[in-house]
């Protein structure tokens, strides 16, 4: 492979963002740039290598060898780059996946980090689930998330790191005239009989219907089968008020009309949160977010857990591994 005097990162980028995703469309959304422009850069880079670096049909796209070769170089070039860029100000932003607008725990880190590092942009997104974002964050299109770590697919979690915030706890939304809804917290024996809606079969939460999965086990109580994926509050609302079935929430969990929110208790489940991000990111927002995350993690006392308190094995098993 002849080498150039000269590469610009912005191929590489493409180049890197193509080899990732294995698809044009993908990597053209992932860099917000127009297909025709990146196929451009592609050929431009495959051009001044004098060599080809992908083999395209129709329906797939392959690394050549020789694009194999260059995947790990191209890598360490752009996060240098970053790096270089980052330490004297100017630096892409960092992208915060929040999983949904009315969570707490991932806001206020979030907040707290804007805080810390004003001249950096810290940006929400919001991807719903952890496993959802986990996808996205090996795929470079997300920076960092939020979420129960321990849920996620062994494959997925060898190429991410994790750093364990919040013990949140657990409650469950009713409707207003729900036979539970007068108490001010709910004993888990109460719910034996009960159909609770945990997400189950939504692709982006899992981690969160296992959680559901390991309280409930041997409690009487039974995860509600899938319900249609809404999209949006509104349509969240709506379909689980025709549905009527209780749902599986934290204590932030924000309002929704004609139902009430009743922290558990009797144990108090506890769904452990974790900042969560991609291994190897270099980036001086996330070094903010980290600062943000373990300073209201020990003013907070988010990690001081009741007497009573009920966490997966797995996780505490998970936490002392790697925190």
């Amino acid at each position: 492979m002849p080498a150039p005097r000269h590469l610009d990162p912005r191929l590489l980028r493409a180049f890197v963002a193509v080899a990732e995703e294995l698809h044009f469309t993908r990597a053209a959304a992932r860099l917000y740039v127009a297909q025709q422009a990146l196929s451009r850069d592609v050929r431009r880079l495959e051009r001044e290598l004098g060599t080809e670096l992908f083999v395209r049909s129709t329906r797939q796209v392959t690394p050549t060898p020789d694009g194999e070769r260059l995947l790990p170089y191209a890598r360490r070039v752009l996060e240098a780059q970053d790096e270089l860029l980052g330490a004297f100000g100017q630096t892409r932003p960092l992208l915060v996946d929040l999983n949904s607008p009315g969570l707490v725990t991932g806001r206020r880190v979030l907040h707290r980090a804007r805080e810390l590092a004003p001249e950096h942009e810290l940006m929400a997104r919001y991807e719903s689930g952890l496993t959802g974002a986990a996808h996205e964050l090996l795929a470079g299109r997300l920076d960092a998330s939020f979420g129960r770590f321990a849920g996620l697919d062994p494959a997925l979690r060898g190429g991410l790191e994790h750093l364990l915030v919040r013990y949140e706890p657990m409650a469950v939304v009713l409707p207003e005239d729900h036979r539970l809804a007068p108490l001010q917290a709910v004993p888990l024996a109460e719910l034996a009989g009960e159909t609770v809606y945990a997400g189950a079969g939504n692709p982006r939460t899992p981690e969160w219907t296992d959680l559901a999965r390991r309280l409930f086990d041997g409690r009487g109580i039974a995860v509600a089968p899938p319900a249609p994926l809404a999209v949006g509050d509104e349509e969240f609302e709506r379909i689980m008020a025709k549905m009527r079935n209780p749902i599986l929430a934290v204590v932030d969990f924000p309002a929704m009309p004609r139902t009430v929110l009743r922290p558990l208790i009797d144990p108090v489940p506890l769904s452990p949160v974790s900042l969560v991000w991609r291994k190897g990111l270099v980036h001086p927002g996330f070094d903010a977010l980290r600062r943000a995350a373990l300073e209201l993690s020990a003013a907070e006392g988010w990690l001081r857990r009741p007497v009573d308190g009920w966490i997966p094995a797995m996780d505490l098993d998970l936490a002392r591994t790697h925190n």
